[in-house]
Order: structure tokens, then C-alpha cells, then sequence
């Protein structure tokens, strides 16, 4: 068995397991609504499934929660959970996982659905009334279908985190970011969808064209939250292009500065937002080289007093050149402290104050801005190893590097098990030596 196959197998057949155990005592204490709305509601919540986008790195979103809610309504206080929990099986499989010949997603899918249906639908059972839905019910439904909604949402999530999180590890996963901003949106559209079901239950099936309309529109607007996204994430490759076209010798390094920073800033607690802000910045970092001569940044030999002025800019032109991004306001000023130490020393921009500490989303991106310079081979020095790296981190904490962020970063570094650098050169000296003596073709 395949060291990957493993995970996926115990996932999968603990959340189908889990969804099958509830489905069946759902059957035994509740009543099927078995009729056309069920129907309706299932090749809904099938349809918008498949055309869901995606939010964030394997996160995807559509405005299903709302058929969910609307569902559940109709299908009343009995059959409200179980009714819930059917319709989602519409949405399991999705065109892509047809093509790609998947089985895991779509019984991950399955599992995770049926779970958080289920839910929310045992919560809007408890807000319908026991009798006959009448005007005075509405304020309470619709309550009860935010409620519900933020139940479905947070279950929903919880599961797929640890889905992908145990089969495709973190080094493959980013951030989870912006998920604040969709909660306001999931409430509502679980209100909405209150609404909607208790609309149909006053006035009937005429209302459907309506019901449809709203479900687009959520749609639509989760399609805008995604096409946001991927133009962000446009941006930040073009740049990274941009800096790697003139500097060969540091492709890759500002993708391993953020992984560094983003493994050193969740062994330190930050989640969310917080840690997407993080990893953007020290996808930036370097933005700044763009305005420095290219024989400058290649140069073999040491820096002249001048050339050494030059170079310390590219920490203020970053901001020089991203100013106008609004959407970077808050890396940027990360990014530009990036050189100044935790003494109080060094240099930066507005994120370097003299004689202070920067911030200490700055202080992770030193730690892991050094690591990568020292375990990569540069014009004026070959690639150290990795214990070499770890050495002069250590030896410098207290002074350059704030030693909170140099042992975060050292134990998550051995959490991966990864291993960095030169095999065997441990001499600075010599490392300098040698590449100033080779040929590099420009």
C-alpha cells in the first residue's frame, strides 16, 4: 500500500462510515419527505455543487448552504434532518471528479455533507413549529436558518480541514485565508434561505422561479469572491516571474521564504488571516531587486560601500513599487522590515523603526529569508549546509534574529523532516571561494 493511499482510505471510510450510521437512525426516527420538492431541491443542490469555485487553495464554495436551508424548511419539522442530509448525496460527485476518475473527493464529499446537512437540519427541525407554518413563524425560522447555517458552515469546514489537512499535509496546503469575511455571508444566506422556505410554505410552488433567481445570484457572487482571489494570486506570480527572470540565481527563493514563514508562523500560533498575511509578504519581499542593476545583484565578489547602499533600497522600494496595490497595504509593510534586526539595527523601510524590534511578522521573514540565503547557492557564494544555517541563526538570535522565531522555525523544520543546502560545505569562506572561481553563463 502506497504511503499516500493510507490516509485517503481511513478518511474516507471514516466519514462514509460515520454518514451511513447516521442516515440509517435518521430513517428509523424521522419521516422521509419523499416527494417532487425533495427532488427539486437534490438536482439544485447538484447542479450548484458542480459549479462551485474555489475561495481558497482546495477550498471550494458554492451557494448550496442556502438550498440546504430552504430545503430543510419546506421539508418541515419531521423531515427537516434527514430531508437535508438526502439532497446533499446530488452534489457528491462532480463533473471534475468524472474526468479525473476520483473516488477519494467524492466520498469525502459524501461524508462531510451528509454530516453537515444533518446538522443544520436538526436545527431548523427545533425552530419549525409542531403544527401548521403560519406568518408568525417566519421571525423564528429565519433565526434558526442563520443559526443553522453557521452550524453547516463551521462542520462543513472542520471536516474538510482535516481531511486535506491528514492527506495532503501542510507543505501542500496555504492558508486558509479571508474565511471571516465569508461567515457574514454564510449567515446570511442561511437567512435567506429561511425565508425562502418559509415563503414557499405560505404561498406555494409559484414561488420557485423566485427561489432559483436567489440561488444564482449566490452563485454569482461566490464566482466574484473567486475571481478576486485568482487575480491576487495573478499579481503575486507576475511579480515572482518578474524577479526571477533577472536574478537565475534566486528562482525558487521567494516560494521557499514563504513556505519557511508560513511553517515558522503556524508553529507560533497564527492562523487564518493572519498567517496569509505572512506568507503574501515574503512572497514580496524581494520585490524591491527589480530596481536594483542586475550586474549588481550577480556580482561574485564583496560589495563596495556604495553598491552595499544600493542594495539596502530594495527594501524601500518595495513600497515604491507596490504602493498603489491596496490589497498588499499590510505585506508590504511587513515585507520592507524584512532587514532590520531584532536589536533595533539594520535597515528597511516603514516596517523598520530604529532602535526598536520590528514587527514580528518581519522577524519570522528574517529568520526564514536567512535560512534559504545561506542553504542556496548564490553568484557570490555556494549553497551551506543545513546544520551550518542552523548554527548561525542560534548564534545570532538576541542580536539579528528574535530567538523565539529562530527555535519556531528549527522545530518546524524537523516536523517536515526535510532537509536543505550543501551536503557537506560548512565554511563560509571557502563557499565564496569556489563560486567566485567558477563560470556562470549569463
Amino acid at each position: 500500500m502506497s504511503p499516500g493511499l493510507r490516509p485517503r482510505l481511513i478518511v474516507a471510510g471514516m466519514y462514509g462510515t460515520a454518514a451511513l450510521l447516521l442516515l440509517a437512525v435518521l430513517a428509523i426516527r424521522t419521516e422521509f419527505p419523499l416527494r417532487w420538492e425533495w427532488v427539486f431541491f437534490g438536482l439544485a443542490f447538484g447542479l450548484f455543487q458542480s459549479l462551485a469555485v474555489e475561495v481558497n487553495d482546495r477550498l471550494r464554495a458554492s451557494p448550496t448552504v442556502m438550498i440546504v436551508m430552504t430545503a430543510a424548511v419546506v421539508f418541515g419539522r419531521d423531515g427537516a434532518a434527514i430531508g437535508a442530509a438526502t439532497i446533499v448525496i446530488f452534489g457528491a460527485i462532480t463533473p471534475l471528479d468524472v474526468r479525473e476518475r476520483r473516488w477519494f473527493q467524492p466520498a469525502v464529499n459524501a461524508g462531510q455533507l451528509v454530516l453537515s446537512a444533518a446538522v443544520a437540519g436538526a436545527l431548523i427541525a427545533v425552530a419549525m413549529p409542531s403544527g401548521e407554518f403560519t406568518t408568525g413563524d417566519i421571525g423564528r425560522v429565519a433565526a434558526g436558518s442563520a443559526l443553522a447555517a453557521l452550524a453547516y458552515g463551521a462542520t462543513n469546514l472542520s471536516l474538510v480541514t482535516l481531511a486535506v489537512r491528514t492527506v495532503f499535509k501542510r507543505r501542500n496546503l496555504k492558508p486558509w485565508a479571508r474565511m471571516r469575511s465569508l461567515v457574514p455571508s454564510q449567515a446570511l444566506m442561511g437567512l435567506l434561505g429561511g425565508l425562502l422556505g418559509a415563503t414557499y410554505l405560505l404561498v406555494g410552488p409559484v414561488i420557485l422561479p423566485l427561489i432559483s433567481g436567489v440561488f444564482l445570484v449566490g452563485h454569482l457572487g461566490m464566482r466574484a469572491v473567486s475571481q478576486l482571489r485568482m487575480a491576487h494570486e495573478s499579481t503575486l506570480g507576475g511579480f515572482i516571474k518578474a524577479l526571477e527572470a533577472k536574478d537565475l540565481y534566486t528562482r525558487g527563493h521567494t516560494e521557499r521564504v514563504a513556505y519557511f514563514s508560513q511553517i515558522t508562523a503556524e508553529e507560533m500560533g497564527f492562523r487564518g488571516d493572519a498567517l496569509d498575511r505572512v506568507r503574501i509578504a515574503a512572497l514580496i519581499h524581494d520585490i524591491g531587486k527589480l530596481a536594483v542593476p542586475r550586474a549588481l545583484i550577480r556580482k561574485k565578489g564583496p560589495l563596495s560601500e556604495e553598491e552595499y547602499g544600493l542594495m539596502q533600497r530594495h527594501a524601500h522600494l518595495v513600497e515604491d513599487i507596490l504602493h498603489e496595490v491596496a490589497f498588499l497595504a499590510p505585506m508590504v509593510e511587513i515585507a520592507s522590515g524584512h532587514h532590520s534586526r531584532f536589536d533595533g539595527g539594520g535597515y528597511g523601510g516603514t516596517g523598520h523603526r530604529s532602535g526598536e524590534p520590528p514587527m514580528l511578522e518581519s522577524r519570522i521573514l528574517a529568520v526564514a529569508d536567512a535560512f534559504d540565503a545561506m542553504t542556496s547557492t548564490r553568484s557570490y557564494r555556494l549553497a551551506l549546509t543545513q546544520e551550518y544555517a542552523i548554527a548561525e541563526l542560534r548564534r545570532s538570535a538576541g542580536s539579528q534574529f528574535d530567538p523565539d522565531c529562530v527555535e519556531a522555525f528549527i522545530r518546524a523544520l524537523a516536523a517536515t523532516g526535510e532537509r536543505y543546502g550543501s551536503p557537506t560545505l560548512e565554511d563560509e569562506g571557502e563557499a565564496r571561494k569556489r563560486a567566485e572561481g567558477d563560470v556562470h553563463v549569463a
